[in-house]
């Protein structure tokens, strides 16, 4: 399994909280592997949750219509790697 770096632990820790993943560490999601689909077994109820997590915690918003959403939310480091971005972007925008 691929290392997560420090945003990705911070995301999955943020993630297995806010979903109750009671059975899962945050440390053992794979930071390549699909966040819906696959073995974690998460649903649209789920994005919407994962959605408002990251609203609170890093006040980026992520909006249900984006055309990216697919590859936004493909796993967790391209959910990070996004988080980044629009951080950075509202950095720049907001000095």
């Amino acid at each position: 399994m691929p290392k997560q770096c420090p945003a990705e632990m911070e995301l999955a820790e943020l993630i297995v909280s806010s979903l109750n993943l009671e059975h899962l560490r945050a440390a053992d999601l794979d930071p390549e592997a699909p966040l819906f689909g696959g073995s974690l077994g998460l649903d649209s109820i789920d994005a919407l949750e994962i959605a408002l997590a990251v609203s609170r915690h890093y006040g980026i918003h992520l909006r249900a219509d984006h055309a990216d959403n697919r590859n936004i939310f493909a796993n967790l480091r391209a959910l990070a790697q996004h988080i980044e971005r629009e951080r950075r972007a509202s950095v720049v925008e907001n000095p």
